[in-house]
């Protein structure tokens, strides 16, 4: 596949151009054409054809479609709008690729990565009324530290189905909960049909960067030292902390730990590995995770660099300062043979990753329910000779980039669960149970301290429970889904076979 071959002529007048297609040697003729018009759909084209994990499965990625030039520029003129083009290009968007999405601000994007977005610090989840399939609440999942949200009174567990005293519906969630000053207004929960019981509080949105290391404790229970750590993102800018979180369990003389992904939608594949590393550290060096790539793309890394698609555990941390200096720390680790974790269906990809990974080595015990089913990994393609961001003639016209589904990861045993992996110990986070994160009696928490103590205290019950259905359609504030997402470089002498 060649690269960037249209970006060289972007304005071809009454020109012939002889030259040999990739299947044979017919001329290529190419008349009154202004490429400038299609250059992120040619863009968007030959970054899906590159590396695209379902590429055999879409006819129009076959290498032979840009042979043509007259019919090549037809093609991609035939969808004048880049997101409509792409999603052409998916394959079974409802039940196969979930997850590929393209953005028109790749500067957003990478933030989001880093955990920067706009917020108030509110992390809430929205449901259908009890039923309704029209009205709709939310409730409050937990509150960012120092941010607006922090110095009010809104509190996990919190209850709102109306914003500026507007009831939310399916129809104006979306513009009411965009502004950037609203007031959330509270009720109680009344069995899923909510009832206003006065309350509100008004809330203002600035940028924030979210530390994912949301919290560090040891607990005494039993006689028995247990970690506590409630980790919400696979964010690679806060390795650090992270490491850091387990020096702190390791000096508090933690044995064991229950690590919180309950509400962790994933991220960096490199922090993945980090963090088994630090849950283990007995298996340096061992395969963790390996990655399957597109037939073409998988054949070239197992002739050419075997290693790179192989992540293993590791006993150092890289992390990259503000002035791009690589700097190394031991990892800290706590060489455990058995972790539990406690997972919902918001538990996904990168989350996802680790059971995985760790389940050939060590006992992982999961406590909540099923899994997300996020079994694959995206990589960040921009418009450039090398896709990549630092690219030579980086497309200075557009901001769009891709976030295609790229690979799919297994286990040391070539083994994964693409539907989610189910609960050893199943116990559903019932919003009328909401209880502090972190405390003992915390339902998920309390699960999970039972099977390591039982002589721990018992999670308390508001009966009856509460259970709302997921509004399917909202899955958070960014418009990015994190995912599972890889940010090591890509070998140099791959971008050879694009030319």
């Amino acid at each position: 596949m060649k690269k960037v071959s249209l970006k060289l002529s972007l304005f071809v007048s009454l020109l012939f151009i002889i030259g040999c297609t990739k299947s044979n040697d017919s001329p290529t003729i190419t008349t009154s054409i202004d490429y400038s018009e299609i250059e992120i759909q040619d863009f968007i084209w030959e970054a899906m054809n590159s590396y695209y994990l379902w590429k055999d499965n879409i006819a129009n990625l076959a290498d032979s479609k840009d042979d043509y030039t007259n019919s090549y520029y037809t093609y991609l003129s035939s969808y004048p709008d880049p997101e409509e083009f792409f999603e052409s290009l998916i394959y079974n968007r409802s039940s196969v690729d979930k997850w590929s999405w393209i953005v028109d601000d790749y500067v957003a994007l990478e933030n989001s990565f880093d955990g920067i977005s706009t917020s108030n610090g509110v992390e809430y989840r929205l449901s259908y009324e009890s039923g309704s399939d029209y009205n709709i609440l939310g409730y409050v999942r937990y509150i960012l530290p120092n941010s607006d949200a922090s110095t009010k009174d809104v509190k996990r567990g919190y209850v709102f189905n109306a914003i500026d005293g507007v009831q939310l519906t399916i129809d104006n969630y979306s513009t009411l909960l965009a502004q950037d000053t609203y007031t959330m207004n509270f009720a109680d929960l009344n069995s899923g049909n909510p009832i206003s019981n006065g309350k509100s509080v008004s809330l203002t949105k600035s940028e924030y960067q979210e530390n994912p290391v949301y919290i560090t404790k040891t607990l005494e229970v039993g006689g028995k030292k247990i970690g506590y750590l409630m980790y919400n993102a696979f964010t690679s800018s806060f390795d650090k902390e992270l490491n850091d979180a387990f020096a702190q369990l390791k000096a508090e003389g933690a044995t064991e730990l229950v690590l919180d992904l309950r509400y962790n939608s994933g991220g960096s594949v490199q922090t993945s590995v980090y963090l088994a590393s630090m849950i283990t550290g007995q298996f340096n060096g061992q395969l963790f995770a390996k990655e399957k790539w597109n037939t073409e793309l998988q054949s070239w890394f197992e002739t050419n660099h075997p290693d790179w698609v192989e992540n293993n555990f590791t006993n150092t941390l890289v992390v990259t300062d503000d002035s791009d200096v690589s700097v190394e720390y031991p990892i800290n680790s706590l060489n455990l043979t058995k972790v539990y974790v406690i997972t919902t269906g918001s538990s996904a990809s990168a989350s996802e990753l680790i059971i995985n990974g760790l389940n050939p080595y060590i006992d992982v015990v999961t406590v909540g329910t099923t899994t997300s089913g996020k079994y694959t990994g995206s990589i960040t393609l921009y418009d450039s000779d090398t896709f990549g961001r630092s690219g030579s003639n980086l497309n200075a016209n557009h901001t769009w980039a891709l976030q295609p589904i790229v690979l799919e990861t297994v286990n040391k045993l070539g083994v994964n669960d693409k539907d989610g992996f189910d609960p050893t110990i199943e116990i559903i986070e019932y919003v009328s149970d909401f209880q502090e994160l972190g405390l003992e009696t915390e339902p998920l928490l309390a699960k999970a301290i039972e099977q390591i103590s039982p002589s721990g205290k018992a999670a308390t019950s508001k009966k009856p429970s509460i259970f709302l259905n997921d509004f399917k359609e909202y899955t958070g504030e960014s418009k990015y889904n994190t995912g599972m997402h890889i940010d090591k470089k890509l070998p140099d002498g791959l971008l050879n076979r694009f030319n």
